[in-house]
Formats: structure tokens, sequence, C-alpha cells
């Protein structure tokens, strides 16, 4: 189990050098992988999501915690700041995901969107914690704990904006998906960092969990958990 840091991707896209996750376990494990270990990757995080991350170090175990992950068997759980307070205390979001650009106009190939067409996605939400930011407009955020019951690209991301809480930092789902594009073309900016709060969207892997075998929990990291603490109260 690795806790991985924000702004780390899992596997390289380009080969341009770029530091991964799994370029830093191959160093890491260089002693088990020249005799006969091997680096899987079980979960795998967007780039800005930091949190828990499984590794298996042999081919036995990634065979055994991928078909734990095809069965659904291991419970994952992420804490998220949103936009807003949330009317419910916990609630389930049960509606299809699927690619915008299927079905409407969008200049971000990835993004997803709700439509009777898409695969089937559930998560539930629960609220953990109310708090307010009194120097800045949106003043009102809360932490959510998010429970995919499915594994759909950007679920919990899609699922909070639909209920009117966006994930802070989050350019695509966030308040106008041009600030994704705007960033693509000029990096982080004062401008975005006034709409958007943080340079990364605000989702933390938070729990790992297979019955009784193993049950992996990390709080919110540094960078989240000073934002947080710049509000003025909660409930």
């Amino acid at each position: 189990m690795v806790d991985k840091p924000p702004f780390l991707l899992i596997h390289p896209t380009k080969p341009d050098g770029t530091p991964t996750l799994w370029a830093a376990l191959r160093e890491l494990l260089a002693f088990e992988l020249v005799n006969g270990g091997q680096v899987s990757i079980v979960n795998r995080l967007d780039r800005e999501t930091s949190g828990l991350v499984l590794i298996a170090k042999n081919l036995p175990s990634a065979r055994r915690f991928g078909r734990a992950m095809e069965r659904r068997e291991i419970e994952k759980e992420y804490l998220a700041i949103v936009f807003g307070w949330p009317e419910w205390e916990t609630t389930t979001v049960d509606a299809p995901l699927t690619r915008q650009g299927e079905f409407a106009p969008s200049r971000i190939w990835l993004k997803q969107m709700i439509h009777e067409c898409g695969a089937p996605a559930v998560t539930e939400f629960r609220v953990v914690r109310r708090f307010v930011r009194p120097n800045h407009p949106a003043r009102w955020f809360a932490i959510v704990r998010a429970i995919p019951r499915t594994g759909r690209t950007h679920q919990i991301r899609v699922h909070l904006a639909h209920l009117g809480h966006p994930i802070i930092g989050d350019k695509i789902y966030g308040p106008n998906e041009k600030l994704y594009l705007q960033f693509i073309e000029t990096g982080w900016t004062a401008e975005l960092e006034r709409e958007l709060l943080l340079p990364r969207h605000a989702l933390h892997s938070a729990r790992l969990r297979l019955r009784d075998e193993f049950d992996w929990q990390r709080d919110l990291p540094e960078d989240l958990q000073s934002w947080i603490d710049g509000s003025a109260r909660s409930s």
C-alpha cells in the first residue's frame, strides 16, 4: 500500500521522462524485481487525486486482488471537499455515465455525463462536516465521504456535480469546463485560483478495505487539511 501525493501520474502517458508512481515503485522494489517479483498497481487514481493505492509485488497477489476488484469485493472510500452545504446527511446517486462526446458537444474528449444509455454507476455519499470561509464569496463548503459501488471514469466527480455540489478545484466538472481549457493553455493563474480555489480537485482516496484481510485508512493530506483549517466555523 502506498499513499500517492497529488499531481503524480500512476503510469507514464508519454515517453518524456515525467515522474510516475509506477517508475518510482520499480526503482524502490528493484531487488524484488531482480528476484522474480513484479509491480502491479491494483487501483488507479487520477493525476490530481491523492491517497491510497494498492500494490501487488508478485503474480499470485496481483491475480487475487485483481479478481477481488472485478468482483467489487474491495471497498473504496473517498473524501471530497465540495461547494455548498448539502441539504442531506446521506444520499445515493444511481445515474449511468457515458462520455459526453457520444451524445452532446464537448471540447474535452474524456468528459463524462449522466445519460440513460450510459454504463450503470452508483455512489453513496455522507456529509462529514460543513464549514464556512467568511472571506470567500462562495462561503459555504462541506467535506463529503463518497463510496463508489461501481468504478466508472470520473464517477464521484460527475455525481457530486449532479447533486449541485461540485468538488472544489475541479477544472472539468466545476464552475465551467472552459477553465480546464484555459488551464491547458496557460497553466495555473490567479484568475483560475479565484474560480477553483485549489490547483487540484479536492478528492482523496481515504480507505481501502477487503473483508477481514485488510483495512487501510488515510486522513486528508496536508494541502487539503490546510485549506480547510482556514475556515471560521463548522458544523
